[in-house]
């Protein structure tokens, strides 16, 4: 019989804002790194106000770090110093691995209507930090969702559940990432790798996420797994949506400042010094 993972620790996610201004939930960031990694940094963006998000995230530099927009409703349009440029919208994912260094900004668009999604940061290991900058731009249509046994809706984005394969491939870390909807009562059974690590973020409705099933987690909260085999979650009378991400660790130091996150402090210095100079930007021969 396989391990039950356990609730490790559990939080509500902390109001925030960020870039020029754009009101968010931080569901965990610098202070839960030694916990979350390979998982660096998870914001919660949604607001029928355009007045929260409008201002956007500007013009600004990424090196180390992979960034992941999975966008639930509404418009963000990008560009960035290669001279990608798009749109992402309703059920989009981006999955942008920075590598050795881009510049790029992220403006939402006003569209009269609800405006939510995430974005995930996820670490790069020290001998893929300086790699050529790359995306994955994923449409909605793109992204299999899978009706399990037990009734529970799963979009997959990234890894494989019952034999269905997300869209996102060849990323080091080994990730999982799922959208997962349970009607009331329903369940949520699923096999993670042990000693990868494993976490919730409830966005919708309540739930019970732990082997226990004495305590209902709501909306805004951040459940991280102990090591196991397995995972079990139900649905309260509510129903309940949920992120689902694992991935293996990478157990290397950090040395994180801003946007930007590599293994030493005098590689960041490296990295800003650059930014400054105008030499950030490498191309795919340096």
């Amino acid at each position: 019989m396989k391990s039950q993972r356990k609730i490790k620790k559990m939080w509500k996610g902390r109001p925030t804002s960020d870039g020029a201004g754009v009101k968010l939930i931080r569901a965990f960031g610098h202070p839960h790194v030694q916990d979350t990694d390979p998982f660096l940094l998870l914001d919660a963006f949604g607001s029928d106000n355009p007045d929260d998000y409008i201002a956007g995230f500007p013009w600004h530099p990424h090196r180390g770090i992979e960034t992941i927009t999975y966008m639930l409703n509404g418009k963000v349009r990008h560009g960035d110093s290669l001279g990608n440029s798009g749109v992402i919208s309703d059920g989009d994912v981006q999955w942008m691995t920075a590598g050795s260094g881009i510049v790029h900004e992220e403006m939402p668009e006003r569209t009269g209507n609800r405006m939510a999604g995430f974005q995930l940061w996820a670490n790069l290991p020290s001998h893929s930090k300086m790699m050529h900058p790359r995306y994955q731009d994923i449409k909605s249509e793109d992204i299999p969702e899978v009706i399990l046994e037990s009734g529970a809706k799963v979009r997959v984005i990234c890894g494989t559940i019952e034999g269905s394969t997300g869209p996102v491939q060849d990323i080091v870390t080994d990730p999982q990432y799922f959208d997962v909807t349970l009607d009331p009562n329903r369940s949520f059974n699923h096999s993670v790798k042990q000693g990868y690590t494993a976490f919730a973020y409830v966005f919708e409705g309540s739930g019970f996420f732990g082997p226990e099933q004495s305590e209902s987690t709501e909306s805004q909260t951040l459940v991280l797994y102990d090591d196991g085999e397995n995972i079990n979650i139900t649905a309260g009378g509510e129903g309940v949506r949920f992120l689902f991400i694992s991935g293996k660790p990478l157990k290397e130091p950090i040395a994180w400042e801003g946007p930007i996150v590599m293994n030493t402090n005098e590689e960041l210095r490296t990295a800003f010094d650059e930014y400054r100079k105008g030499t950030f930007l490498k191309t795919k021969e340096e």
